[in-house]
């Protein structure tokens, strides 16, 4: 079955060029110009990823970004205008899993969506896989590497794609240390990390605010000065 793939972006030959380049590789394309047109698809449609631009005409690809977390975990990667840290931070804060500065290669936004999709679909599994699979667990804190639940004292907790991924790693590795640098190859397979890159360090933030924990005094995700994180 062809994956779908939301398109949200104002510029009509962006929008345009993503479309042909997703229908190359056999993706189903919902492609709107402005946010609100994108609403009803989003609430109606079951997506497997969302590509949205940060500055549409209407609300922004932040506010849209937000709506989408509220009820839906598929990953979405954001179009920035610049290379702008504020708004990678802003976005990976309200819930995206990757970002795309403008201009940018067709083909690398493509390898980009292949990544999220190969990541959220080994956690979107069958009901009889989910059943039987490992779980991983520390101190109240418990994960389904296949049925992708979280549970928090019972309690369950939503987590995108990423910040799943992450917390899969942390656990996997309990007791040492994972580096941010090996955080990002695992998730993201690929090599444009950067010592500046801040996309693991939002998304680590994003990950202690829904545990209720914090740097200070960390009960699940502790920080190693100079080397990585750690359970």
């Amino acid at each position: 079955m062809s994956n779908k793939i939301l398109v949200v972006e104002d510029e009509h030959d962006i929008a345009d060029l993503i479309e042909v380049y997703l229908n190359n590789e056999n993706y189903t394309v919902y492609k709107y110009y402005s946010a609100r047109e994108a609403l009803a698809c989003i609430a109606n449609t079951e997506l497997d990823l969302a590509i949205l631009d940060i500055m549409l005409p209407d609300i922004t690809g932040f506010e849209l970004c937000r709506k989408i977390r509220e009820q839906h975990t598929f990953p979405v990667i954001m179009l920035t205008a610049k290379d702008e840290e504020t708004d990678k931070i802003t976005g990976l804060t309200l819930g995206a899993d990757d970002y795309v500065t403008k201009p940018f290669r067709p083909l690398e936004l493509i390898a980009r969506v292949k990544a999220q999709l190969r990541r959220y679909k080994k956690y979107s599994l069958t009901k009889e896989e989910a059943e039987t699979s490992p779980v991983l667990s520390y101190s109240g804190l418990e994960i389904n590497t296949n049925s992708h639940e979280c549970l928090l004292h019972d309690k369950p907790i939503a987590l995108t794609p990423t910040e799943f991924a992450i917390l899969r790693i942390l656990l996997e590795h309990k007791g040492g240390v994972v580096s941010s640098e090996q955080l990002f190859h695992e998730i993201w397979q690929d090599e444009y990390y950067s010592k500046s890159n801040n996309t693991i360090t939002v998304h680590i933030r994003h990950l202690r605010e829904k545990l209720g924990d914090s740097m200070e005094e960390s009960k699940y995700i502790k920080t190693v000065w100079g080397v990585g994180y750690k359970i």
